[in-house]
């Protein structure tokens, strides 16, 4: 797929269009200009509801192509972060085309909220109403400038992070690459790779305090202009987060030291003694700890997408179908390369209604989750592509990782598509061995954000003293003995803290729901698919705790709710190790 060129032109609306132009360009100034005031006119010739419902569809439209616009350059500059043509077709949508957008669309909502007809709209609008209201309160167009700035950060720590590489044996690798050494039983070997990576990184560390000091003033100083008396304030009324609270992250915290760091403390205590050591080490983490060879599930990227394309065969035929799209219309890009941003996504192409797979596979287990994960979130798309409005067919953060977080374990009974049976055992042994030690570190990451962002004191200093007394509270047996270093600036690793601020709470009350979805998947699958792909066709349509109860799962923060997921996952590892 020719990326620079975007390759997506081949795909046209979901739905005819009712309001744009087909030829015309709207990221063009004086086009986009011209579209905003011609959607303002026709709200002022509304005079029914059902005029305001038609009026809906085009602001809907305008929205989905924009949005679409910006996601194809969005993913050809994290495809290839060193090429600047296409570094330079994004930054011109973040600093010409949304500082142009922001203010107009949020006029238009502004009009939208005080029209006569706006409350008339019947219950089916309801999430709708409520986040053009919500919307309204957060915005603030002196913040635009500051949105573009926090963006064109944000691109940057990504460019950063996306080009270090470094040299091993006289070759060069990615260091998404490196990490396979790690999972070698060549103690030494693994060691001297991980001080590679964590040296690297280290390299970079002023310039990633430099940015993030930059960032949280920015936020700081947005969420001041907002009229909030924090930044965690404005973010949870940005993100809509109507169903529960930063009281209630703090409590599933709770929940998560009373509950699982024992767990936590009992698979490393286990590791370490499988290992034969006296102190269990960073780079002791990703290795088998009962002697096997690293878990190499696929030799290239087109392999790996086919290999789960027959997981899904035999899982559901609805899944299977949503799978095909994927491969049919090539959207997806897998394998890791120079240049190539980190991580890994699923986006969608708005106006299409298409999902799109973006990642960094180098052969590895964990490539085959990542492959899986970003499948439930590209069905959860395609499973919601019919809700009538836009905002409908993307769901709440919390939910949409539901989507993501259930399909690796509902797929988890067939990784003999790529294992034989002593290897699937230790595959799923991995993979509850992940769940429970990723509470932990959510709550770490989380915790940070709570206190980085409330804190009087925003000094690098005091950055630091958050992160190393949360990773002592959360962070287990590993011993960091000389390397405190890297431990202090162990943060600069997670995206999300520089790029998405307090996106990672989801993926815990997500995880819960997953692992409830597991739990009824065992006792009878084919109705746990049906209970999922239901929920997941409502998209946004519903409130966050009504779309759990949808799906039958358990919308709690408490230890309660918590200790019986865990002790089944606990239970479920346990079996996998002995």
């Amino acid at each position: 797929m020719d990326m620079n060129k975007m390759a997506f032109e081949e795909f046209s609306s979901f739905e005819p269009l009712q309001f744009l132009e087909p030829d015309k360009d709207i990221l063009e100034e004086k086009n986009l200009c011209a579209l905003w005031e011609r959607l303002q006119k026709e709200l002022q010739n509304v005079h029914s509801v059902e005029d305001l419902k038609r009026w809906i569809g085009f602001y809907d439209e305008l929205r989905e192509a924009l949005d679409e616009e910006r996601t194809k350059r969005y993913i050809a500059m994290t495809c290839q972060t060193d090429d600047e043509e296409r570094e330079k077709r994004y930054l011109y949508v973040i600093t010409v085309v949304e500082p142009l957008r922001k203010p107009r669309q949020m006029a238009i909502l502004s009009q939208l909220a005080s029209n006569p007809f706006f409350n008339a709209l019947d219950s089916s609008y309801a999430v709708f109403k409520r986040s053009v209201l919500s919307q309204l309160k957060t915005y603030r167009e002196e913040n635009v400038q500051r949105e573009v700035e926090e963006e064109k950060l944000c691109q940057q720590y990504q460019k950063i992070s996306g080009g270090l590489t470094a040299e091993y044996e006289g070759k060069e690798y990615t260091l998404v690459q490196l990490s396979r050494f790690l999972e070698e039983q060549d103690r030494g070997r693994r060691k001297q790779v991980w001080e590679i990576i964590a040296n690297k990184r280290l390299e970079k560390k002023e310039i990633f305090e430099d940015i993030f000091d930059k960032l949280l003033s920015l936020r700081n100083q947005i969420a001041t202009t907002a009229g909030f008396d924090n930044y965690r304030s404005y973010i949870f009324e940005k993100y809509q987060r109507f169903d529960y609270t930063p009281e209630d992250c703090l409590k599933l915290a709770e929940a998560i030291e009373q509950t699982v760091v024992p767990v936590q403390k009992e698979i490393e205590n286990w590791r370490k003694e499988q290992l034969g050591l006296v102190q269990l080490k960073p780079w002791d983490l990703a290795v088998d700890p009962e002697g096997g060879q690293p878990l190499r599930p696929f030799q290239t990227a087109e392999e790996l997408f086919d290999r789960v394309g027959n997981i899904f065969k035999k899982l559901d035929p609805k899944l299977w179908s949503f799978y095909k799209v994927l491969g049919e219309k090539k959207l997806v890009d897998l394998e890791n390369r120079k240049g190539k941003a980190p991580g890994g996504y699923q986006s969608t192409l708005s106006l299409a209604r298409l999902p799109f797979i973006f990642m960094n596979a180098v052969g590895t287990h964990r490539d085959l989750e990542t492959l899986l994960h970003e499948s439930g979130h590209a069905f959860h798309s395609l499973a919601a592509r019919e809700q009538f409005l836009y905002d409908y067919r993307s769901a709440p953060l919390e939910f949409c990782e539901v989507a993501s977080m259930s399909m690796e374990l509902f797929a988890s009974s067939y990784l003999d598509e790529f294992y034989s049976e002593k290897e699937l055992k230790r595959a799923n042994r991995k993979l509850f061995e992940g769940i429970l030690l990723f509470f932990p570190w959510m709550a770490t990451v989380d915790g940070f954000q709570q206190e980085l962002y409330t804190s009087p004191d925003q000094s690098r200093e005091n950055r630091a003293r958050i992160w190393e007394r949360l990773m002592a509270r959360f962070g287990g047996i590993v011993d960091w003995e000389g390397y405190e270093e890297v431990r202090r600036y162990l943060w600069h690793r997670q995206l999300h803290i520089f790029e998405i601020p307090f996106y990672y709470i989801e993926y815990g009350i997500a995880q819960m729901g997953a692992l409830a979805f597991w739990i009824e998947a065992k006792k009878d699958l084919k109705t746990a698919l049906e209970r999922y792909l239901y929920a997941l066709s409502l998209g946004g349509s519903k409130p966050l705790r009504e779309l759990f109860q949808a799906a039958g799962l358990p919308f709690d923060f408490s230890s309660k709710t918590l200790k019986p997921l865990i002790d089944a996952a606990r239970e479920q590892w346990t079996l996998l190790k002995s």
